[in-house]
């Protein structure tokens, strides 16, 4: 039993020694070895090391990609005296783990201060050489990429790499905004009135268009009856006179007949003649 009891001792004891002495590096991190609190290496690969027990230590960093977001959107004037908020973000990640701990101490948080003043220096300065159109579309990728060199090339020196500087949005002030939309909707009904009273004109001159062209269609149809009208009463005329040419006596007969029915249509009408007149001269023939 005792002889158990030190083997359980002994395994305790190796197990506590291998813990002390082996460490583990992923392959999402670095590590730095310290001896009394100096750097002496920096293991990038991951894999199984040792260190010395109680005379060194380990510490980590993670070097995957980071995101540095803005906790709320900073103001920033651009050429035209104008104040926009731009809301932003940045990738990164620790390159130089070495350099990272010697200039901020391996502090995130740190970092995130640095990389936000290097970055809020550069959109103040590329802001102010463009005016609201320029960030909000024209030039926004030229901005985002000179930002990324210019935020690189600092945080290099802390041993981190920008990999992208990203403007998610640009907003005018909200008293801005509120004179903009008002603008906007100004001219939106100056538009719409402008489009209101071409349309109207438009209209007009189709409607007298359409008006001269159906006086002009009435006055030909008119036109074309009368000249129809007046070639049918010829050819009725010349009818007439070719028929009641091959007998004149039965002409003047029918002729009379007329005159009488027309006459003596209705029984209030009053004719005072002579009655021997000559309208009466197939009446008298009659009467014999």
């Amino acid at each position: 039993m005792k002889h158990l009891n030190a083997i359980m001792t002994g395994l305790i004891a190796v197990f506590i020694l291998l813990s002390l002495t082996v460490f583990t590096v992923d392959q999402r991190q670095n590590a730095i070895v310290f001896q009394l609190g100096e750097i002496i290496d920096v293991k990038k690969q991951p894999g199984l090391y040792f260190k010395v027990p109680l005379l060194q230590n380990v510490r980590y960093f993670d070097t995957r990609v980071l995101t540095l977001t803005s906790s709320e959107p900073e103001r920033f004037i651009t050429s035209e005296k104008k104040n926009v908020l731009v809301d932003s973000f940045v990738k990164w990640r620790v390159v130089d783990v070495k350099q990272y701990y010697v200039s901020v101490g391996g502090d995130e948080t740190r970092a995130h201060l640095r990389l936000s003043q290097t970055i809020n220096d550069g959109l103040r300065a590329e802001f102010g050489k463009r005016t609201v159109h320029d960030v909000v579309s024209g030039q926004r990728d030229q901005i985002m990429e000179i930002l990324r060199q210019k935020a690189d090339a600092d945080a290099r020196t802390i041993g981190v790499q920008v990999l992208d500087v990203r403007i998610k949005r640009v907003d005018l002030p909200q008293e801005v905004s509120e004179s903009v939309y008002q603008r906007m909707e100004a001219e939106r009904k100056r538009v719409a009135n402008e489009l209101r009273s071409t349309g109207a004109g438009e209209a007009e001159k189709i409607k007298a268009d359409a008006d001269r062209q159906r006086e002009i269609i009435l006055a030909e149809a008119y036109r074309d009856a009368q000249r129809t009208k007046g070639e049918g009463d010829a050819k009725a005329s010349a009818i007439y006179a070719e028929a009641f040419g091959q007998n004149p006596e039965f002409y003047a007969f029918y002729r009379s007949m007329e005159a009488y029915r027309q006459s003596f249509k209705s029984k209030s009408d009053v004719m005072v003649l002579d009655p021997s007149s000559e309208f009466f001269k197939y009446l008298k023939s009659s009467g014999k």
